[in-house]
């Protein structure tokens, strides 16, 4: 296969656009599925709410009430995003175990997953910001 020889002859620059191809695809699901109003409405409550417990840090009382908010947005945060992570998770396992198997050959065998979570953490970010997701 003429793509695997190109991956194992450049496989740092590979892994780099396998990662930025994968962070895309999570953000593309990410940006059809998710209810996107919503999320936003729900961290501009938690910033809120975070902003009245520095307020009320000597109460515990007002304290706790304010956690149980901050823990019911987070759940419905959670229910936001879950749906998106079902759709993405079998694809990039799959990808994984094929990546995996291929680099393990390369001159990055064993550093070539540090390469994949660095690229793919400044693809999702740039993502995020290019589909305005929260």
């Amino acid at each position: 296969m003429a793509l695997i020889e190109i991956i194992q002859t450049y496989p740092k620059t590979s892994v780099i656009i396998i990662s930025l191809l994968v962070s895309l695809f999570v953000s593309l699901v990410n940006h059809f599925v998710m209810d996107k109003e919503r999320m936003k409405e729900i961290k501009s409550k938690q910033k809120a709410l975070q902003e009245e417990m520095k307020k009320y840090k000597d109460n515990p009382s007002k304290m706790m009430e304010i956690q149980k908010q901050m823990l019911a947005h987070t759940g419905e945060s959670f229910k936001h995003t879950f749906k998106p992570m079902l759709i993405t998770i079998v694809p990039i396992l799959i990808l994984f175990s094929l990546i995996r198997g291929v680099f393990n050959t390369t001159s990055i065998a064993s550093s070539w997953i540090w390469y994949y979570f660095g690229a793919s953490i400044v693809g999702s970010i740039v993502f995020r910001k290019i589909f305005k997701l929260p």
